[in-house]
């Protein structure tokens, strides 16, 4: 199959109205392979996707975050088995939920728990006390987005403090759950370097990395180039305009609560560069931007057999296991696409994929915007298609 292929198979998804618009982008050795795009940024406007296009990251934020966490790791500014509550204090004494009973934690949260979504946190949802309680706190951070909330200035290390007094789905170490961990990360970054997580990101990440469009908020020169966000309904597609977890939709404004799991907004070109530097070890056109033991130190799956059970419910992850806010395969054969062992990466609710293969040294990027997404069945096929041409 030629590289030319995936391009109709991203064409069919636009004209079939299963996305508005998308591009994606291969690499090999970090040198551009393929670039297609095709459908709109914003169908009532007609206004096009472009390389440039700005697009909502959610959680492919959350490699980012894990990023910034391992450059104070290698600094020596944090240990992984540090306390959460040593940084928070909203997390000392912390409880867990056994059934409806509360009991004390076995052990602390430690950052390493953070890392590894083991922490016991969760997400917002209606199936426990804990989601619900986690839920009021986002709703909370939804508020705060309004002019003159009483949450308006509700900032990230508050907002983190708030969430760990939340009483815990599992005692810390014992499972594996999907979580806000990344979110309580970036408070951590910010109080360990006594500056905004923003800054730091800018000038230790952004900044070396030459990502000039990436940030927490999409400033009124750029928004033009911010795409916008689309759910399914009975009638197709239609224009979704809510904010989630604590991100406004339009990113206009520069936010209080400065979200490490899913505040930031990137092109496809911009996280590319990120992509590229984990892929040749930490190194960006000639620069050190990370140690290459701390890349493989944070490519590396970290779970046990018990934590990685949750992991075989979750379709999209069968022959994965997780670290470092990333998923990492390390079982080809259940694998629901054409991997290879050791491909890393993540994606976003809206609709972001990134995947580096260090066995192919390939990099592979998709990004379009629709509720609910992930990874789609639409990003297995561009994926399968991809590997049929190498």
């Amino acid at each position: 199959m030629s590289l030319s292929q995936m391009n109709d198979i991203l064409i069919k998804a636009v004209e079939d109205g299963e996305i508005a618009g998308g591009n994606f982008l291969c690499l090999k050795d970090g040198i551009e392979q393929c670039y297609f795009e095709y459908g709109y940024a914003d169908k009532e406007t007609k206004a096009p996707i472009k390389k440039d296009t700005i697009f909502r990251l959610y959680s492919m934020s959350k490699p980012v975050t894990s990023a910034a966490v391992m450059l104070l790791l290698e600094r020596g500014l944090i240990d992984l088995l540090d306390p959460v509550e040593l940084y928070l204090e909203g997390f000392k004494d912390q409880k867990y939920y056994e059934g409806t009973t509360l009991k004390d934690v076995k052990r602390k949260m430690t950052i390493k728990d953070l890392l590894f979504m083991t922490a016991g946190l969760t997400y917002p949802g209606e199936n426990s006390l804990t989601e619900r309680e986690t839920g009021k706190l986002f709703d909370k951070l939804v508020d705060g987005l309004k002019d003159g909330s009483p949450y308006e200035n509700f900032g990230t290390v508050e907002a983190m403090n708030e969430l760990g007094k939340i009483p815990l789905m599992f005692s810390p170490g014992d499972e594996f759950l999907y979580s806000s961990c990344a979110d309580v990360l970036g408070a951590i970054v910010e109080v360990v370097t006594k500056m905004p997580f923003s800054e730091f990101l800018q000038k230790n990440i952004f900044t070396p990395l030459d990502m000039n469009d990436t940030g927490f908020y999409v400033p009124e020169e750029k928004q033009a180039r911010l795409a916008s966000t689309y759910e399914v309904t009975e009638d197709g597609l239609k224009k979704y305009e809510g904010d989630n977890l604590g991100i406004q939709n339009r990113m206009l404004n520069k936010p209080t609560f400065e979200s490490g799991g899913a505040g930031l907004a990137s092109t496809i070109e911009d996280y590319s560069k990120f992509a590229t530097m984990l892929l040749k070890k930490g190194v960006y056109n000639g620069r050190r931007i990370l140690a290459e033991k701390t890349v493989e130190y944070m490519t590396t799956n970290h779970l046990n057999p018990k934590q990685e059970q949750f992991l075989e419910s979750w379709e999209g992850l069968a022959g994965y296991s997780y670290g470092n806010l990333m998923r990492i395969l390390t079982k080809p054969e259940p694998c629901n696409h054409l991997g290879s062992k050791g491909e890393y990466g993540w994606d976003g609710w809206l609709g972001v994929f990134f995947m580096n293969s260090p066995k192919d040294n390939l990099t592979f990027l998709f990004m379009f915007q629709k509720t609910n997404s992930g990874t789609t069945t639409l990003t297995r096929k561009l994926m399968n298609a991809l590997r049929a041409s190498f």
